[in-house]
């Protein structure tokens, strides 16, 4: 390396603290740093280290676990995965839009940021309590066509159904469970292009002394057609249910009894962002065989997790 000033030739001096040699000019006195690049935008970390936290991440490993294995700071592994779910967020709304489907199921899943409701108390973070992640899935691709995080209200499941209208195109069929505000959205937001039916679930009441976390059986359902003429076949929501297990399982924030929980609302949304594009582009499915994105048609090729958080740009 040449100092620009002196144009001499620079000197070893020693390592800066991410790694990267330095160098002197025996001249001037000036230090300079090997020529890098910056890591998702703004971060001076290896590439290497960086997709292989991102990685952990996705494979359900907690922060601090994700810092013994990978060697980074967890303020750093926080850092990473903000950025990193705000290009996937980018890459999602770029990709995912006016696809073509021909039926939908929606679905939301409970999780909660800070503490759970009942723990609330004046003076909180307005963040703190309860919260859903609405999620739309395309089930003969798997392809996650929307998402939304907010609260289980009338105006969040406008939100969720306004991203579902934009992310699919043409008439479809649309089912979802038996929440109330889904009737009045759908109907104002989706309007004549889809039929709509709503699958309702009867659970039995838990039996004595059987531990509360215990799912409830359920003893039957109820098929309620709202809008249009939608097929008896095809009225389920059994695949976005089973994402919302995937969802439990690969997400550590979504891991019931543990302490593992989101503790603010922007690293929550941040791992659903990188965990939903992962999802949809990186991800083999194994009823497919390939990605949900490649199915749908929307790639041509199996995309690495480094392409995907490269597709914006640095």
């Amino acid at each position: 390396m040449s100092c620009p000033d002196c144009k001499v030739e620079c000197q070893r001096f020693g390592v800066h603290r991410n790694g990267l040699r330095r160098f002197r000019c025996p001249k001037c006195k000036k230090t300079y740093t090997e020529p890098h690049t910056k890591t998702l935008g703004s971060m001076y970390i290896p590439w290497e280290k960086a997709l292989l936290a991102i990685q952990l991440l996705i494979e359900g490993n907690s922060i601090r676990s994700t810092e013994r294995i990978a060697g980074l700071d967890r303020n750093t592994i926080m850092r990473v995965l903000v950025l990193a779910g705000e290009k996937c967020e980018a890459v999602s709304e770029q990709m995912i839009r006016n696809v073509p489907v021909s039926e939908v199921q929606a679905d939301e899943i409970w999780s909660f940021i800070g503490k759970k409701e009942k723990r609330v108390q004046d003076g909180d973070d307005p963040t703190f309590g309860d919260s859903y992640t609405f999620v739309a899935i395309e089930p003969n691709t798997k392809l996650v066509l929307a998402w939304h995080l907010g609260r289980r209200t009338a105006r969040d499941t406008e939100a969720f159904t306004e991203k579902i209208n934009e992310a699919a195109a043409g008439n479809f069929q649309i089912t979802t469970d038996g929440f109330r505000p889904y009737v009045d959205a759908v109907h104002m937001i989706l309007g004549t292009r889809v039929d709509f039916a709503q699958l309702i679930k009867v659970y039995a009441a838990s039996p004595e002394g059987e531990h509360r976390y215990s799912p409830s059986e359920v003893i039957a359902t109820e098929v309620v057609p709202i809008i249009g003429r939608p097929d008896p076949s095809k009225i389920c929501t059994s695949h976005v249910e089973r994402q919302n297990l995937t969802m439990r399982m690969q997400i550590r924030r979504f891991t019931r009894l543990t302490n593992a929980f989101s503790k603010k609302w922007g690293n929550h949304y941040a791992a659903l962002s990188l965990y939903f594009a992962y999802y949809n582009f990186v991800r083999i499915h194994s009823s497919i065989r390939v990605t949900p994105a490649m199915e749908a048609g929307l790639t041509d090729h199996v995309w690495t997790l480094k392409e995907l958080l490269s597709k914006m740009g640095q």
